[in-house]
């Protein structure tokens, strides 16, 4: 306003969970134990299936896909957390905050698409098996995942735009470990009204068309399996199905307790509790989520292992 004095904000300072020395190294070990994890475990899964010829099929191409979706965005958040907690100072640049909160969103974004794409896999493998080879070829899939990608990109630059755009000329606090889009928005001068309502009807958008895809497919896939008579050959083609349904199920379900229910002050820690979850964890559990509960996985796991144990001997 004309007449009045105010600092452009140039960097922010990011809360955290607490400034005690003690809890803040705590959390700095349990971030790099997770962190680490993730990597390895990703990293893991995306090798297993490229070098495993078994492996080389639409539902590991899709799934390394995830798990390198999955160790991005793990690494958008995690290393600049973990500096943090070592610095008195816990500041990011302005642009550095815009380019995290893009990455993550972009990420985030992509995965709900991924996980639409692979509910769709199912659901061809499982109702149209014939003709599957066919229909998921591999230009089809390979445009499936670049479309993902380019969703992902398309909806962050409008989410990060519509938050960047607003004047931040108060305070530079935000009340998190990272740049999360409603943290920054909250700490505008001007008015967020507009901004809001895009963001939401943006991210409302993109979360209901890819739920909608999931549940679709997935109420044809569980019709399908009803009309199988050999409860074997049932349960084979449910249990393909799990690994992917429990990922969706964490992956939604931590979502929905972060934006779909509206936060207030005295729930702002429990919150970012939630977050850690949802930015760390999911990643860290879907590399185990699909190892655990998948025998193909498995078993390329262990002849890999066996192969390369030989191969020292000799």
């Amino acid at each position: 306003m004309a007449g009045e004095n105010y600092t452009t904000v140039t960097e922010f300072i990011l809360l955290g969970f607490t400034d005690h020395p003690v809890l803040q190294s705590i959390i700095f070990m349990v971030f790099l134990v997770i962190y680490i994890t993730t990597l390895v475990w990703n990293l893991g899964l995306i090798v297993l299936i490229r070098v495993n010829p078994h492996l080389h099929t639409p539902m590991y191409f899709f799934l390394s896909n995830l798990s390198f979706v999955d160790l991005c965005h793990s690494s958008a958040i995690a290393p600049k957390a973990m500096q943090n907690f070592l610095s008195e100072r816990k500041s990011i640049p302005y642009m550095g905050c815009a380019a995290q909160m893009f990455f993550f969103t972009t990420l985030i974004t992509t995965e709900c698409f991924l996980l639409a794409v692979m509910a769709y896999d199912r659901y061809v493998a499982i109702c149209n098996p014939l003709l599957y080879m066919t229909i998921m070829s591999p230009r089809v899939c390979a445009q499936l995942v670049a479309g993902s990608y380019i969703l992902g990109v398309t909806g962050a630059s409008v989410q990060t735009s519509g938050a960047f755009r607003l004047a931040f000329h108060g305070s530079n606090i935000i009340n998190h470990f990272f740049c999360d889009i409603p943290a920054v928005v909250k700490l505008s001068c001007s008015s967020t009204y507009i901004s809001e309502m895009v963001l939401f009807i943006f991210c409302g958008v993109i979360a209901l068309t890819t739920f909608s895809i999931i549940l679709v497919s997935y109420i044809y896939i569980l019709t399908t399996i009803q009309r199988i008579r050999s409860t074997e050959s049932r349960c084979k083609a449910f249990s393909t199905c799990t690994s992917h349904l429990t990922a969706v199920t964490v992956f939604y379900g931590t979502a929905i307790c972060i934006y779909g229910i509206p936060q207030s002050k005295h729930l702002l820690e429990e919150g970012k509790i939630i977050s850690v979850f949802y930015t760390l964890v999911i990643p860290m559990l879907n590399p185990l989520i699909y190892s655990l509960r998948n025998k193909e996985v498995k078993d390329a796991l262990t002849s890999t292992v066996r192969r390369k144990i030989l191969l020292f001997r000799t």
